[in-house]
């Protein structure tokens, strides 16, 4: 399942501040430049490569300056189609917007009517499905699309972030491992070397800041990382995570289920109650693994893929209620979601599971489409890291992601110059 076994030597800048989410709204909304959905009705958004391989749904929302191949997606679960635009926020390395304007980096007016739109056919919940081709910008960096209904910029129904890259720093990917003992064990040590030769760089040491991404999330991000070393005299900055606390735990492969199909129940599916409306299923009941031995299988790094084997067409694919029930003999100390790319990786009122004291177990029900998933349970606490039921092993298999931001003067912005991807223990 892991396709992406390559190593790509190009560019981009991205540091963001918060973690996304993605969560409902009833009042009145305030933007917030993350991964968010604004209203309980809108599902299953997406910003995608526009690419005929399927596994192209497994890249990160990237894409390189002068390649408009980014396609933003998203169903409306109404039966009427709604008038929906689009408009483009471009923000500093760490997520907050910038102070240029529209014009500095759009060539056209920041307004972009979705046209793009097809009905469900003989879905238990019937939906519109929208799409939208991104626009074109002007400038390397940081960006947010932000859908809105009609005319009224203050009606937010998405926000999402993407990035695009203008190569022009080279990497060199270190695998030597300088650390030992615990660390070792548990946490995956990321070190690379940049190369500015063919870009003139002020002040490096102030004006470059690195991001480091595991498996496209916002929770765990690395940022404003500087360099371990400066060598002037051949235009390097050298990276090296040396210390626990600047590694990345590894993690543990994902859990998943296979929910391509509503006729037979899929891989990790218990079974399908269709007594509701829609169809309920859950999924075999989970365990905590922090106390086991590293166990290899294939996963998609915490992504997932929309399918459907009942019907051909996109547009026949069903909305399901998803059962989570993990069991644990107490409740731990805070907060426990069910978090991966469908999730937006944030931690909302939608993916908090609760504790059921009688059965001992946390549960949660999501809404989600037909397709195979990738998931994890993370805890939000004071007092347990964040992988309390997941463990944390080096032989992990990881999905990285390197952000080069420049601080220029003349735009001024933080330009995306470099970015880098690779697999740590590829499959």
């Amino acid at each position: 399942m892991k396709k992406l076994g390559w190593l790509i030597l190009v560019l981009s800048a991205c540091a963001p501040l918060p973690y996304g989410s993605s969560s409902s709204s009833s009042g009145p909304k305030s933007l917030q430049l993350v991964d968010r959905v604004y209203e309980s009705n809108i599902q299953t958004v997406r910003l995608l490569r526009a690419e005929n391989d399927p596994m192209s749904q497994l890249l990160p929302a990237v894409t390189q300056l002068g390649k408009w191949n980014l396609i933003l997606e998203f169903d409306d679960l109404h039966t009427e189609r709604d008038n929906y635009y689009l408009r483009i926020i471009h923000c500093n390395q760490n997520w907050t917007k910038s102070g240029l304007i529209d014009l500095d980096y759009l060539p056209d007016y920041n307004e972009f009517p979705i046209n793009e739109f097809e009905f469900s056919l003989d879905t238990w919940k019937p939906y519109v499905h929208y799409w939208v081709q991104i626009p074109p910008v002007r400038l390397p960096g940081n960006y947010v699309a932000v859908v809105y209904r009609g005319s009224d910029k203050e009606d937010i129904i998405i926000s999402k972030r993407f990035m695009v890259f203008e190569p022009r720093v080279t990497f060199v990917r270190d695998d030597k491992l300088v650390s030992s003992g615990t660390a070792a064990i548990r946490n995956q040590q990321i070190n690379f070397t940049i190369n500015y030769k063919n870009v003139e760089l002020i002040n490096p040491l102030e004006t470059v800041n690195v991001t480091v991404r595991q498996n496209q999330r916002w929770d765990n991000l690395a940022q404003e990382v500087k360099p371990s070393f400066l060598r002037e005299n051949i235009q390097e900055l050298e990276y090296r995570f040396f210390d626990d606390a600047s590694m990345f735990r590894g993690g543990n492969e994902f859990r998943f289920f296979d929910l391509r199909s509503l006729n037979y129940p899929g891989r990790n599916v218990a079974y399908m109650d269709k007594n509701t409306m829609p169809w309920t299923a859950y999924i075999e009941k989970d365990k905590n693994r922090s106390g086991e031995l590293y166990s290899q299988y294939p996963d998609y790094n915490g992504s997932y893929m929309l399918d459907n084997y009942d019907y051909r067409r996109i547009n026949a694919s069903n909305y399901v209620n998803v059962a989570f029930t993990l069991q644990s003999p107490q409740p731990v100390s805070g907060d426990v979601f069910v978090m991966g790319t469908f999730t937006h990786w944030g931690m909302n009122e939608e993916n908090r599971m609760r504790y059921d004291s009688a059965r001992r177990e946390y549960t949660s029900t999501l809404l989600l489409k037909q397709g195979w998933y990738d998931y994890q349970y993370v805890v939000r606490s004071k007092t347990q890291p964040p992988l309390f039921f997941e463990g944390s092993h080096f032989q992990t298999e990881n999905f990285y992601e390197v952000f080069v931001y420049y601080r220029s003067f003349k735009p001024m912005a933080d330009l995306l110059i470099g970015y880098m991807t690779f697999f740590e223990n590829p499959r």
